[in-house]
């Protein structure tokens, strides 16, 4: 065989097959690049986002901290300002409890000395009524003297002329003088210091000043039941004499002493009643108001009281009165 050179050709087709074995797919090189571009633009930008994400979280996270710590800081102050004010409260009712303390205990003591006061205003007034009475009795017996001394000028002859002469071996004509008073005869309603029970014949009443004046002094000497019963006896025997107001009066006490107070109240109304113008008015005000508190007739007994204060407001009992609903919490002039 003769050697033959080989060509280009067959120099080519040894290689092409070994190239289409490792050879893999042919891609444009415009198609591959735009492939490259648009797969690296997404994944550059989706990082871009990211850290702008990521950036904003962190500067809120650093707001919400400073927002708490801001917020911590004023709570803080507030926890302050709040201990401070309910020390300050605490300090204020403290106070208030001592000054309303310290008030009442004025007002026990100012309460105790117008009970005093108003005791010792009522022994005088007790000693005017008996002045009063022995005054009235003296110028009823001085009536009964002139009357007896004008009957007697009336029942004597006057002289009209010279005294006739008198046997010189007789006597002298003497008149006797009347052994007691002439009866008096008395017409219409009774006088104040007249009994009126005087129907049936029984041993003489005495005058209403001395039964009053025993009745009184053992009242003071804490002889209750003879007392009453002897208070009982002024207003039987005078109940048109102003000591038998007071006699009501002393009787309602005694009943007001003992827990009657229903007994007391009717006392005390008798004397509001039936003697406006007694100087036991004020004082029969107070304690019946007071009685009806103890029967837990509130709004009677502030009504009674609110009387009082309105009718005697200078009075020592009108204070009492005043801190009676004070003390009660009740308004001493009413709500409109």
């Amino acid at each position: 065989m003769e050697d033959r050179k080989p060509s280009a050709s067959d120099m080519i087709k040894p290689i092409q097959p070994v190239h289409r074995k490792f050879a893999i797919p042919t891609i444009p090189l415009a198609a591959l690049l735009a492939v490259i571009l648009f797969s690296s633009a997404p994944a550059f930008a989706v990082s871009k986002d990211m850290v702008q994400l990521q950036t904003q979280i962190q500067e809120l996270q650093d707001a919400v901290a400073r927002l708490q710590q801001s917020n911590d800081e004023r709570m803080g102050v507030m926890k302050d300002l709040i201990q401070q004010s309910a020390d300050s409260i605490n300090k204020m009712g403290a106070n208030v409890d001592a000054m309303r303390k310290q008030l009442q205990t004025q007002q026990e003591a100012q309460g105790g000395k117008v009970d005093q006061v108003s005791g010792q205003i009522q022994s005088l007034n007790d000693s005017v009524d008996e002045i009063k009475a022995r005054i009235a009795t003296l110028q009823k017996l001085m009536q009964d003297v002139q009357s007896q001394q004008q009957s007697m000028s009336a029942g004597m002859p006057q002289p009209t002329g010279s005294a006739a002469p008198q046997p010189s071996n007789s006597a002298p004509i003497t008149t006797a003088p009347p052994t007691g008073p002439a009866p008096i005869v008395r017409k219409g309603k009774p006088s104040a210091n007249i009994p009126q029970a005087a129907d049936a014949p029984g041993p003489a009443v005495p005058p209403a000043d001395e039964l009053y004046k025993t009745a009184l002094g053992d009242y003071m000497a804490a002889k209750y039941p003879l007392a009453s019963s002897e208070f009982g006896d002024v207003v039987k025997y005078y109940p048109d004499n102003p000591l038998s107001g007071n006699s009501f009066y002393y009787q309602a006490e005694i009943d007001f002493r003992d827990g009657r107070y229903p007994a007391a109240i009717k006392s005390y109304d008798a004397v509001l009643e039936q003697y406006p113008d007694s100087n036991k008015v004020p004082a029969s005000h107070l304690h019946k108001g007071i009685a009806l508190f103890n029967l837990k007739e509130n709004e009677a007994g502030t009504r009674e009281l609110r009387a009082l204060i309105q009718r005697f407001p200078n009075a020592p009992e009108s204070m009492q009165a005043r801190s009676k609903l004070s003390g009660m919490g009740i308004p001493v002039t009413p709500k409109h």
